[in-house]
């Protein structure tokens, strides 16, 4: 039904050494303008500011986790025979697609615009795109990969190998990640995990041999959470970002300009479904807009720029103590209402080690194991270390974010 190559189109990786392409559809929709702009967004946004070999891009994680998709076809038992071919693509295409509708440094973008990266995926997928003419060749094609991205259930088996505590997108971000930050706890061992696993009664279950590996696997996104993604310093970067983003939401919805062409981001805050505005948004754009806010006629714009060019971060305190909560209040007070959305910012962040499922064993979430005896339970029953985890390794910090007011300006 799909047309293969004719020979096997290699792209060399440092985690996978070669990521292969079989189908020329995939090919296609590698070459699309919308897959293309991934090259041009960080995968790790405000990371790169504490680990600075965090450069890789959206694009070779979706390269990735596309990888790991022919890596479960090929290791998974029973998945390659449970599946058609048609499902096979759509399992390849999903995890292929599955991030393009990241915006600019990723989720700082997401916060002030208020709309979530899977939600303009299936936007892009769906839309007048290059991406959805090329899916258009098939009929159904397009509509069953959205379907896929949205969690709607039609395919319930490649959901929850797309998106679910154990898929292709977080065994490729934390093997990426710990990669190229350098930071060694997030390795994890994607192909002993892919061996566990097989397909049973239309489900994936871990066979018992496997859970060591998985446990891991747990503990290691766990401590990537805390040591790389809520990094102060990383979280201070993206939070003046999105300051920034905030400064020229607030100007464009009361008709103010910014003394900067920002037509495609202006167009995509006032129409978040015009697309041919979204997908020019991308870091470069970010980056170039930022510069020429360095010298804008708005004074918060101004310093925030400035602050954004010269690494002059927000400070922040963690709030632990009635103390804490003093100062933070004698902080407030010294800043000027019109400069608070922008400069004190209040932030909230969790983490689980592992998701309970609350009983719910159809749930994706629930790891199902094999036990020598044929019998399937849940991870969490099987597993004294993921039992405990449950009620242990949960962590929330609240922070402080703030900064003196026209600081940067001379």
């Amino acid at each position: 039904m799909f047309k293969k190559l004719e020979r096997t189109k290699v792209f060399r990786d440092p985690i996978y050494g070669y990521i292969r392409v079989n189908y020329e559809i995939i090919l296609k929709l590698i070459d699309t303008y919308e897959f293309q702009r991934l090259r041009r967004i960080r995968q790790l946004s405000g990371v790169s500011m504490v680990f600075q070999t965090a450069e890789h891009s959206r694009f070779t994680h979706s390269l990735g986790a596309y990888e790991l998709c022919n890596l479960a076809l090929e290791g998974i038992d029973g998945l390659a025979a449970t599946l058609t071919e048609y499902e096979q693509v759509v399992f390849l295409i999903s995890a292929l697609l599955h991030d393009i509708g990241h915006g600019p440094y990723s989720h700082a973008f997401e916060h002030v615009m208020q709309v979530s990266h899977e939600e303009m995926t299936v936007k892009l997928i769906l839309g007048d795109t290059e991406i959805n003419h090329v899916l258009s060749e098939y009929e159904n094609l397009a509509s069953d990969v959205a379907s896929v991205i949205a969690h709607e259930g039609k395919y319930k088996l490649i959901e929850s190998l797309i998106s679910s505590q154990l898929d292709v997108d977080r065994m490729d971000y934390l093997s990426r990640d710990a990669y190229f930050t350098g930071a060694t706890y997030g390795n994890i061992d994607f192909r002993r995990i892919i061996r566990s696993l097989l397909v049973k009664d239309n489900q994936l279950v871990l066979r018992a041999s496997g859970v060591n590996s998985v446990e891991s696997y747990i503990m290691a996104r766990y401590h990537m959470y805390w040591q790389v993604y809520f990094h102060p310093t990383a979280r201070a970067y993206e939070l003046l970002l999105m300051s920034i983003y905030k400064r020229i939401y607030d100007l464009a919805k009361s008709n103010k300009a910014t003394s900067v062409n920002a037509e495609a981001l202006i167009n995509v805050i006032n129409n978040p479904d015009d697309l041919k505005s979204y997908v020019l948004l991308d870091d470069s754009y970010v980056n170039g807009m930022i510069k020429y806010l360095t010298s804008s006629n708005d004074e918060i714009l101004k310093d925030l720029a400035l602050s954004f060019e010269k690494r002059s971060l927000y400070q922040h305190i963690e709030i632990e103590t009635a103390k804490d909560s003093k100062q933070l209040t004698i902080i407030k007070d010294s800043i000027d209402s019109k400069y608070l959305p922008y400069y004190y910012i209040q932030t909230e962040v969790s983490q689980k080690a592992y998701l309970h499922t609350s009983g719910d064993k159809t749930d994706i979430n629930d790891i199902k194991i094999l036990k020598p005896d044929g019998s399937i339970v849940s991870l969490e029953d099987y597993s004294p270390i993921v039992k405990g985890l449950i009620d242990s390794a949960k962590k929330t910090s609240i922070r402080v974010f703030y900064k003196e007011p026209l600081c940067q300006i001379k």
